[in-house]
């Protein structure tokens, strides 16, 4: 019986991200749309508690014999160490160093921010996924990538022979959905949420630009309602409340809320009067995406990625400015008529992005390719 086999180490960082949420997405679909006589296995690195890389569909979830620094410093170094499986998809770029004879190795890349933003990581970061992104790029044998943007930076930053295929994201059920009642009564008095406020979701790190939503927020023509955000705590040491301190907005209009649980961010992002997402780079924005589907309009930063995921269905703003942020959110919150028809664009945006479909065109390339190698 032929395996895919997907790498689900992601799920184990300290901090999965938008990337551990692809990779459980992605994995539970494409275990839910496998072609008849197909399996598919998840794979990680060894670790003490390896429950948290068990996804929902797959038939298993095995542990590779090395932990994961030594395992990425394996692959890195080029040692030939396979995962098992007739295909292996990788969803992010940490992957085997090439394909093993006869096998298939798809790589999924969600930007270039190292290569066109590299300030907004560590120095080793960015410099360990600039070599890992150009090595998929030359060994692989396709690319997956979930926005033309990405593909076109990808060309210029990353050229080699890997097939490139754009692959967009998906909406999970519990956040497209409405939460039920008794759900939005507990969350909100949990939470303590505001009856109306301005929503940011993502890891707080500098490339989200949450320090210009803080100081839109707190300028002169900001919107006249609190800021709630939501994400755990990533890179770079970006203190929310200090931020706040700094350019003068009132503890009691900021609540940062950390990170929350699907059901509890269901129920803040559906209550949420706008979604703001001023990242300075993105290689999607799920955020963006899973606003649209909640019926939340969006003002997004001009980055190339959120303008093509948000498709005209939001507002853009000026990356890194915070004046042209707060007109925007303004423009949008203060003008019902506005927001009911960015409302209605969103969903119907947000409708031609799923999982099923993400999984089913991933499936068209790893069959197609192990088709080609005599499988």
């Amino acid at each position: 019986m032929p395996e895919l086999v997907v790498l689900t180490e992601q799920l184990l960082a300290p901090v999965p991200g938008g990337t551990g949420r692809y990779t459980r997405e992605l994995a539970s679909a494409l275990a839910g749309t496998a072609p008849q006589g197909w399996t598919v296995t998840g794979v990680a690195a060894h670790h003490r508690d390896p429950e948290p890389a068990r996804v929902s569909g797959l038939s298993d979830v095995r542990s590779l014999s090395l932990p994961r620094r030594a395992l990425t410093l394996a692959w890195e170094y080029g040692v030939p160490l396979w995962p098992g499986g007739d295909t292996v998809h990788a969803p992010t770029p940490l992957a085997p160093a090439a394909p093993r004879k006869g096998k298939v190795l798809v790589v999924t890349v969600h930007d270039t921010v190292p290569f066109t933003h590299p300030e907004t990581l560590t120095p080793r970061g960015a410099a360990w996924h600039q070599a890992v992104i150009r090595r998929a790029a030359l060994r692989a044998d396709a690319i997956v990538v979930p926005t033309d943007s990405v593909a076109a930076e990808l060309a210029e930053h990353a050229p080699g022979p890997a097939q490139v295929h754009v692959v967009g994201h998906g909406v999970p059920d519990v956040l497209r959905t409405a939460p039920p009642e008794d759900v939005v009564e507990r969350v909100v008095r949990e939470l303590k949420l505001p009856s109306a406020y301005v929503l940011a979701v993502g890891t707080v790190e500098p490339r989200k630009g949450l320090d210009v939503l803080i100081a839109a927020m707190a300028g002169p023509e900001a919107p006249d309602l609190p800021l709630v955000t939501v994400g755990p705590m990533g890179w770079g040491g970006v203190d929310l409340r200090a931020l706040a301190a700094q350019h003068g907005l009132p503890p009691g209009r900021l609540r940062a809320l950390g990170q929350l649980t699907d059901a509890e961010l269901s129920v803040v992002l559906h209550r949420a009067t706008v979604l703001a997402a001023p990242s300075r780079a993105e290689g999607f924005g799920l955020p963006v995406l899973e606003a649209m589907a909640a019926g939340v309009p969006v003002v997004h930063s001009d980055a190339p990625a959120l303008v093509e995921v948000a498709g005209g269905a939001g507002e853009s703003a000026v990356r890194g400015d915070s004046a042209d942020l707060a007109r925007v959110l303004v423009s949008v919150i203060e003008s019902p008529e506005r927001a009911a028809a960015m409302v209605d664009r969103g969903r119907a945006r947000a409708a031609t992005f799923t999982w099923a479909h993400a999984a089913e065109s991933v499936w068209r390339l790893h069959l197609g390719l192990h088709a080609a190698r005599g499988g």
